[in-house]
């Protein structure tokens, strides 16, 4: 293993906010492990910690395979991690929004530019990476429906779920996407939280992981196999909202089953502490993501459901 400060940014004040990187193999750029660039993705850190130590003693084992380079970076954006703020805490934007960056540009462009430089060029990248809104998810692979993307190989990892999305505006700035455009197959990777540690799911991510490079030739190792990953568009799923703003209470959870008709959450008044709305599944199948703040505005999709139809 050979550790590196990928990226380095010169502060003012205080230390210099170094992003570091774990190098397992030696030759062709091969696989690519991003973690957190956001303040909040403390389950994302995590997981590929783990990862770092499950590529450490594969290496001592002499099980990365000849040729072949995996660098893991499980944390791009230390500054905002260290005040637990989501965004870069000077101007509150976005790194996985600023891609593929610009070296004269504003602070989030600069350390984009500066990372992407490093990485453009892996033949596969895989992100650790969390949902605009806060909940929980079934562990699954996203793809942005590029031209570009495998679905097939997206399934070497054994997740649940390999969803498959309409490219936005706003994702011609991600990291994702920017990979794609220079010839990277990538994938985002979700596990089941963000801010908090879910211990089973970072497992399954990290065994998602190994068994995706044993799958391309970068390991040789056993690994789990793990499920026959069912392929979705994101519209396949069904979005249930609430019309009521106030104290959310889930009594479902993402991962399990809901027939059509089953309760799903209470919204509680805040002040008079009565049930003002009762949430029901509109239909049976899987819930695929469930809301996870206490509190909740009117009109959130607090539950996705995947259809038993789809």
């Amino acid at each position: 293993m050979k550790e590196t400060v990928i990226y380095e940014l010169k502060t003012l004040y205080r230390d210099d906010m170094r992003a570091r990187a774990f190098e397992f193999g030696s030759g062709e750029e091969t696989v690519c492990i991003m973690g957190s660039l956001r303040g909040n993705e403390v389950q994302q850190i995590y997981v590929c910690s783990q990862i770092v130590k499950k590529l450490a003693a594969l290496e001592k084992k002499g099980a990365i395979s000849e040729g072949k380079k995996v660098t893991v970076i499980p944390c791009a954006n230390p500054r905002s991690i260290n005040i637990e703020k989501r965004f870069w805490p000077i101007d509150n934007t976005d790194i996985n929004r600023m891609f593929p960056g610009y070296d004269l540009g504003e602070t989030t462009q600069r350390i984009a530019s500066g990372l992407f430089e490093k990485i453009k060029n892996y033949k596969y990248g895989i992100q650790f990476t969390s949902f605009y809104m806060p909940g929980r998810f079934v562990p699954h692979i996203r793809m942005m429906s590029t031209g570009k993307e495998d679905v097939e190989q997206a399934k070497l990892f054994g997740m649940p779920y390999v969803v498959r999305r309409k490219v936005r505006p706003y994702d011609t700035t991600t990291l994702n996407y920017n990979w794609q455009l220079w010839e990277t197959n990538a994938y985002s990777v979700y596990t089941a939280t963000t801010s908090t540690i879910d211990e089973a799911s970072a497992k399954q991510g990290v065994k998602s992981v190994l068994h995706f490079l044993k799958s391309v030739g970068v390991i040789e190792a056993n690994t789990y196999a793990g499920y026959h990953s069912k392929v979705l568009l994101d519209t396949d799923m069904v979005n249930v909202r609430n019309e009521k703003s106030g104290i959310y209470r889930p009594v479902l959870q993402a991962g399990q089953q809901a027939e059509a008709g089953d309760l799903l959450a209470k919204i509680i008044d805040p002040y008079t502490g009565e049930v003002s709305e009762i949430i029901t599944a509109p239909c049976t199948g899987t819930i695929f993501f469930s809301h996870s703040n206490p509190l909740v505005y009117s009109s959130t999709a607090v539950v996705k459901i995947v259809p038993e139809t789809v």
